[in-house]
């Protein structure tokens, strides 16, 4: 479907349907600066969010009403909210007086507009609805893929998802504080991006918190078969009951980690900092729900090699929760700081080494990405500053946000001093908490207070080339492991066949050391005979770090060594993840294997989430 203009002016011209009022709406808002959002926020603001709901797995719907405090100007007579098929029932002010509303034409990324006429002097609105049994945010889960044997609900609201579940205004730029109360079948336990219960009562019913204000897309939703176990005096974990045990071992420094975070960049806002961990079919390593990490079962290895997510979920609640990116279009200020932010904590708790292992891992991903993009045709998207508009926002994640960003700022240090840039960092989320923020008023924000301020002329030319231009820049700072430079020697070795398999010693070698050694591969042709011999040595294929398996299944597709083909394919059936799946499929594409691609596919896709299965589909034509 043709992309639908957020000029709310342009909206009166569409066509419109589930009117429930003959009298029309009139139009009068000024241009929304987000692209991706219809809200009309320049007129009318949501601050606070009642929400009333009841899970039910049966029909796999969400019953529920929503109340919206409001924040409006005096002359402005109507709301416009973002809705993605959703069934409404009806639309009355605080009295219980109903209101005539309106839903545009459904545009096939954004949705639909809901415009509802207030009355003069009213700030709230409720609205009564019910979720599609397809809503995109939302994954159900039968009893076949827990581990408990019970049914599992999980959101995934960004980026701007939300709207498939409540009426909102879906923008990153626009914050509300929120309680609700949710009911569930008594077995299980709801948790939200709120205060949470660390055990299931009578009743089935919980309620819920949220003091500090958020965007919508921070707002989530589980329900499940879940347990608790206390990690620390304000953090702790929840997953299923089989896999608490391991979960809280996994997770044990999350306190540590969090004091070590407070140190560098202030106090931590939110309370309560607890991770969930979520069913394999999750389609992120992450999701930094404010006072609750929703996490992927990948990182529980037993060695706690992959913890560095945990320590990137943590630094959201400073950058991305705390300071967030105003549109998708600045989805940089949100990833960038979390990974330099996860890259300090990681530095706080391991030490140097391990944190510059990670961020020469980070360098290969940027690299591997900017290459492959700048070959795709997709120049642009190279740059830290993107333009969505027209677009899924979801086309924004990507290295370079991540990756790119984070080695920019890394620039900047390098510009002032690291302690003049982390009393920069410790301004910059107090003066901007709670608040958003665009690329131009960063840029803005950093002359004046981490140059100026420090006595430093600005290279103005520099900063923006970094940010605004594509591709590799020529200046960023190359991150120094002795450990990987060893690595790479021994590698160089045996791909010119002058060292042995075991003699490579991966078996006493880090998680980070064994991924660069399989990422060099990767750039390498290399025997069937050898990766055999790999395989034998070091049991790739039956390997148990997800990680670890992605490289090696991708190099087996290239090589074509059909004995780990086997465990691919079971990989590719218990893990939802897209980071994992999306670079197995397309190898399987490119070396002509697409039957074998969509073979799988076929037994694994009612376990994908569809934040997964969207790219996926498209991918191999489903």
């Amino acid at each position: 479907m043709k992309y639908i203009a957020i000029s709310i002016l342009m909206l009166a011209s569409l066509s419109w349907c589930g009117c429930q009022s003959d009298k029309k709406v009139e139009m009068k808002a000024e241009k929304n600066l987000d692209p991706h959002s219809y809200a009309n926020s320049n007129q009318v603001k949501t601050s606070h969010l009642s929400w009333d709901a009841e899970v039910d797995f049966n029909s796999k719907q969400i019953k529920a009403t929503a109340t919206w405090t409001l924040d409006r100007k005096e002359d402005a007579n109507q709301l416009v909210l973002d809705t993605y098929d959703l069934d409404i029932d009806k639309v009355t002010d605080s009295k219980g007086n109903e209101l005539s509303y309106e839903l545009s034409e459904k545009d096939d990324i954004l949705g639909s507009a809901m415009s509802i006429q207030l009355k003069k002097g009213d700030d709230q609105v409720v609205i009564s609805y019910v979720t599609s049994s397809e809503a995109a945010a939302l994954q159900w889960l039968n009893s076949d893929q827990t581990l408990s044997g019970e049914p599992f609900l999980f959101t995934q609201s960004q980026a701007i998802l939300a709207r498939s579940w409540i009426p909102c205004q879906d923008s990153p730029g626009i914050r509300f504080t929120y309680d609700a109360e949710v009911q569930v079948p008594l077995r299980l336990l709801p948790l939200m991006s709120a205060t949470n219960p660390q055990k299931k009562n009578d009743s089935g019913k919980y309620r819920f918190k949220m003091e500090q204000p958020i965007p919508a897309y921070l707002m989530a939703l589980a329900v499940g078969d879940l347990a608790f176990k206390e990690i620390g005096k304000q953090t702790g974990v929840y997953a299923e009951p089989s896999l608490l045990d391991d979960a809280h071992s996994e997770f044990i420094e999350t306190q540590q980690m969090l004091e070590k975070a407070e140190k560098l960049y202030g106090p931590y806002q939110w309370d309560r900092y607890d991770l969930l961990v979520l069913p394999p079919s999750f389609p992120f390593g992450g999701m930094e729900n404010p006072r609750i990490t929703f996490a992927t079962p990948t990182i529980i290895t037993g060695d706690r090699s992959l913890v560095s997510l945990v320590a990137h979920e943590l630094a959201h609640s400073w950058s991305g929760n705390l300071v967030t990116t105003a549109t998708w279009n600045d989805f940089w200020l949100n990833e960038g700081f979390t990974v330099y932010f996860e890259n300090r904590i990681m530095e706080a708790v391991y030490g140097k080494e391990y944190a510059e292992m990670l961020a020469y891992l980070s360098y290969t991903d940027l690299k591997n990405t900017i290459d492959n993009y700048l070959e795709s045709g997709k120049k642009k998207d190279t740059s830290l500053k993107l333009d969505l508009e027209g677009r899924d926002p979801d086309e924004g994640v990507s290295a370079i946000a991540y990756d790119k960003g984070f080695f920019f700022l890394r620039w900047v240090e390098k510009q002032i001093g690291t302690k003049a840039f982390d009393q920069f960092l410790n301004d910059y989320f107090t003066t901007h908490a709670f608040l958003s923020i665009d690329t131009d008023q960063f840029i803005e924000y950093l002359r004046a207070n981490a140059f100026e301020k420090n006595n430093v002329k600005f290279p103005e030319a520099d900063v923006r080339r970094w940010i605004f231009q594509p591709g590799m820049p020529e200046d960023l700072p190359m991150p120094e492991s002795a450990l990987f430079q060893e690595v790479e020697q021994k590698t160089a070795a045996f791909l010119a066949g002058a060292l042995p398999e075991d003699q490579l010693v991966l078996k006493d070698k880090s998680t980070h050391e064994i991924l660069h050694f399989l990422q060099l591969v990767t750039e390498n042709q290399v025997s069937l005979d050898k990766l055999q011999k790999l395989d034998k040595e070091y049991n790739f294929s039956q390997s148990t770090n997800a990680e670890i398996q992605t490289l090696w299944y991708v190099i087996a597709i290239r090589e074509d060594y059909q004995e780990a083909f086997p465990y691919m394919a079971d990989f590719l059936k218990k893990v939802g993840r897209r980071k994992f799946l999306m670079p197995i499929y397309e190898a399987l594409v490119e070396q002509d294997k697409k039957e074998l691609a969509l073979e799988i596919y076929e037994d694994a896709r009612p376990g994908y989430h569809f934040v997964s299965y969207r790219s996926i589909d498209q991918l191999l034509g489903y």
